[in-house]
């Protein structure tokens, strides 16, 4: 049985849902047969740039276009996999023969930007001087590898992920299509899990479409996928806030103990803050940023708790300390006038209010067509670092190398309340594979 993301590929432009400011374009450019000889698309995982890539290139030339079809004049090419300058040599003096059933010859260069440095500069050979019969069609989600050399030379198209509601429809036409029984409250969860990518919005739904022939619940779904209940993480965050430590460490036993890994946890508590967004949780959002391995239950449980400090008995006659006087804050490197860190934020505040509030909290320094970001908090690096972020910050500016660096690269403090935790476990955190340390 063929997986429904494969099932339900678009085979025309007027198929493709979701990226209309790409298609609508190119189907201009088919009409008044205004054709370039080079295009590269743009954007995350999954919202259809090789798909997109294989429909432009059979409109092109005319030929019906079937998922399993194989025409000669249409050429995939792996850039992970034929990266090196041989490869690109050889696609190089095949390119100079002429189509054989088609008008054009159409190569398809998938995640172009894992060429090598050699490989890029003999595909830009070919792209300065092109046979006026070949067209290159390039799709990578990490635009700002791409060298302004090749970017130049090229149409440049950008790919979105789904809103919600957009999504949430195309999911419930596949469900009626497919006849399966599903609630909106599933479509809707399962749409929110996918992230805005079609392929894993699909996928997710082809995953849980067989769990019940009496129909799927937002219950099941949630089972399915290992993900806890919305009561329990509202719970949390409740108790949380009461400071209630010994409910919160109660509920968080009863979640783990449900096989309910603690990422998972933390993650769906990210979300409930963020959608949920109160200045009491902020430094609770904070901490949850340092969830992860090795002992990330023990991560999770300290975030969740209240430590209360021990006093420090006062030393008799001893001197007043001296308070050192707070260091000014350092002034950003003035940038050269071809790029711009203010018009960067306001491209950003009008695409994501997200990133936009940790790039504005982070620092930065600009030199030599090199950008470096510095979070200077760890839910900004953990923002700021997440695939589909990183994309979208590196898509406005795609001709600077940028590099979002780790909380505290420069100067990383000891984070005091995971070292006390560890003196109580005894001494040292190990990585013992996550093991519950409620058991």
């Amino acid at each position: 049985m063929k997986a429904l993301y494969r099932k339900y590929r678009p085979k025309s432009l007027s198929d493709v849902i979701g990226q209309e400011q790409v298609t609508k374009i190119l189907a201009n450019a088919l009409k008044q047969n205004k054709i370039s000889h080079a295009y590269l698309f743009i954007g995350p995982r999954g919202t259809g740039k090789t798909s997109v890539a294989r429909i432009f290139a059979h409109e092109i030339n005319g030929f019906k276009y079937e998922l399993e079809d194989n025409y000669v004049d249409i050429i995939e090419i792996d850039g992970a996999s034929n990266r090196g300058i041989d490869d690109i040599r050889e696609l190089r003096e095949k390119s100079a023969i002429a189509p054989t059933s088609g008008k054009y010859k159409v190569y398809i260069i998938d995640e172009v930007h894992m060429l090598t440095k050699e490989a890029f500069n003999a595909l830009l050979k070919t792209l300065e001087e092109p046979p006026t019969h070949v067209i290159f069609i390039m799709a990578t989600t990490e635009a700002h590898k791409v060298p302004v050399t090749i970017t130049s030379r090229a149409q440049l198209f950008t790919f979105n992920l789904a809103d919600q509601k957009t999504m949430m429809d195309y999911l419930k036409t596949i469900a009626k299509k497919e006849k399966i029984k599903i609630t909106d409250e599933a479509l809707a969860l399962i749409a929110k899990r996918g992230g805005g990518s079609f392929r894993d919005s699909i996928s997710l739904l082809d995953q849980v479409s067989n769990i019940s022939d009496k129909g799927i619940t937002k219950e099941l779904v949630i089972s399915a996928m290992g993900l806890p209940d919305e009561e329990k993480i509202a719970e949390l965050i409740t108790d949380y806030q009461a400071g209630n430590d010994i409910k919160t460490t109660a509920t968080l036993k009863e979640i783990l103990s449900s096989g309910i890994k603690p990422e998972t946890i933390t993650e769906e508590l990210i979300n409930y803050i963020i959608n949920n967004s109160a200045p009491t949780l902020i430094p609770l959002l904070t901490k949850l940023a340092d969830v992860k391995t090795p002992f990330a239950e023990a991560r999770l449980l300290v975030a969740l708790s209240h430590p209360v400090a021990v006093p420090i008995a006062p030393v008799p006659n001893a001197p007043t300390p001296t308070i050192p006087k707070p260091t000014p804050a350092k002034t950003p490197t003035p940038e050269p006038s071809e790029f711009n860190w203010q018009n960067f934020l306001a491209k950003i505040k009008d695409q994501n209010d997200v990133i936009y509030m940790q790039l504005e909290k982070a620092e930065y320094n600009y030199a030599n067509n090199n950008l470096d970001i510095y979070p200077t908090q760890k839910m900004g690096e953990t923002i700021l670092t997440s695939p589909n972020n990183l994309t979208i910050i590196k898509n406005n500016i795609i001709n600077i190398n940028v590099t979002v660096h780790k909380y505290g690269e420069k100067s990383q403090p000891k984070d005091e309340i995971l070292s006390k935790f560890s003196d109580i476990m005894g001494g040292e955190v190990k990585n013992d594979g996550g093991e519950n340390p409620f058991n």
